[in-house]
């Protein structure tokens, strides 16, 4: 195991030595399309594999779900890729130059990170997704699936190599780890920084702790989404109304699910029933502070302060009423994960404030937090999201994925 991991380090370290330009990069990108188009009965089949694997070990109906590569699935995967084609290519870009009176001109230049472990559980499109982000921002990817993808994430990824190779580029741009020793993980995290730049954990809560617990390499990515919405006195709470519903269930499994609603106090009377009946007739259980629960007229649980630190990724949600903006922004900087939060108000100032001093890496006005996604940010789809105060935060696209150097450039300067 030791010797095979080295290894793929080694190859994907002397894979980003090659020369590449965009031209190249589209190309590729678009044949691993083609050829995802006409293997879609073999990518399938072995996707079956894995649901039967999954059935047998008895894994729960939501993980099989997310499993399932059908040939709408598969479409959606080529869709995304066509969206990263379009994008320009961001290496090798000027981000800044300037001349300095002692004679230096000197540029700042866009350059890929390096080598990037992906470490991610069940989805077998972030497979496609991630491998074509990081070779078009020219970085090597080392794939660490989950074993309920095994085969779908093999195939997926041999067809890549299968693209790379077609042109003529080292296929170690893309290597997917064979091994399902649970070990080869910790060696990842511990063993590799020879090799390996930066690790980005795609998972659950146990996988990314795991990784943050473990791994002496950079990370980017986040725990947990505790994202709140905060419903303003000024609020339209016709748009309100809408809002929650959809930042609460339109798909209460990911990262960008609203988990708290903070109401404020003076419109209690009107808009609590108007508002939480909407999630309560659509089959969400609602947990909420004593003031809420005076005002809910609909079944209603008692809160702890335990809930407001809670990611609930299901039907149910905690609803706090708070006296003012100051409350609201203190509770979201207390409790939320920096992940993604919103405020819904008629009042620009509010709206202002609230956005400039919530510490999330995606502040929000007027929108549901469902929003947090690299696809609906314009970034041809994402490798992950990160709440880490450092950039890259927030949905990492193909931008995200670039450093930096300086180059310097004189005529024959010397310093004194």
């Amino acid at each position: 195991m030791k010797k095979e991991l080295i290894n793929i380090g080694y190859k994907s370290k002397r894979a980003i030595t090659s020369e590449l330009n965009s031209k190249k990069k589209n190309k590729v990108l678009k044949d691993y399309c083609d050829l995802l188009k006409k293997s879609k009965k073999l990518i399938i089949d072995q996707n079956k594999k894995d649901i039967f694997d999954a059935q047998k070990k008895n894994l729960k109906k939501n993980l099989i779900d997310r499993l399932i590569l059908n040939e709408k699935k598969i479409s959606n995967m080529i869709s995304s890729i066509k969206s990263i084609i379009k994008l320009k290519d961001p290496t090798n870009i000027i981000l800044e130059k300037w001349k300095r009176p002692n004679g230096l001109n000197i540029s700042k230049i866009s350059i890929p990170i390096g080598v990037i472990g992906v470490i991610y559980e069940s989805r077998p499109n972030v497979t496609s997704d991630v491998a074509s982000l990081c070779f078009k921002s020219g970085n090597a990817v080392i794939l660490k699936g989950g074993k309920e993808a095994y085969n779908s994430n093999k195939i997926l990824s041999k067809l890549f190599r299968s693209s790379l190779k077609k042109n003529n580029i080292d296929e170690n741009f893309v290597q997917f780890i064979n091994n399902k020793n649970r070990k080869v993980v910790d060696f990842l995290l511990t063993k590799m920084s020879k090799y390996v730049d930066v690790i980005i954990p795609r998972g659950g809560k146990q996988l990314v702790k795991k990784v943050q617990t473990l791994s002496n390499l950079p990370i980017i990515g986040h725990l947990e989404g505790i994202c709140h919405t905060f419903v303003d006195k000024d609020a339209n709470l016709k748009i309100a109304k809408k809002i929650v519903y959809n930042a609460k269930l339109r798909n209460t499994a990911i990262c960008g699910a609203t988990e708290t609603i903070l109401i404020h106090q003076k419109i209690l009377k009107k808009s609590c029933n108007y508002i939480l009946e909407n999630l309560e007739k659509n089959k969400c259980k609602i947990i909420g502070d004593n003031k809420i629960r005076k005002f809910y007229k609909g079944k209603i649980f008692k809160a702890t302060y335990k809930d407001w630190s809670k990611e609930y990724l299901s039907p149910t949600v905690s609803v706090k009423s708070v006296s003012d903006l100051n409350e609201a922004i203190k509770h979201i900087n207390r409790y939320g994960t920096m992940h993604t939060d919103s405020i819904i108000t008629k009042n620009k100032m509010t709206a202002k404030k609230f956005l400039s001093r919530i510490k999330s890496s995606i502040a929000m006005h007027n929108t549901s937090t469902q929003f947090a996604d690299g696809g609906e940010f314009g970034f041809g789809g994402e490798v992950g999201i990160s709440t880490n105060t450092l950039p890259p935060r927030g949905p990492v696209g193909l931008n995200q994925l670039v450093s930096y150097k300086y180059q310097v450039t004189s005529n024959g300067k010397i310093r004194k």
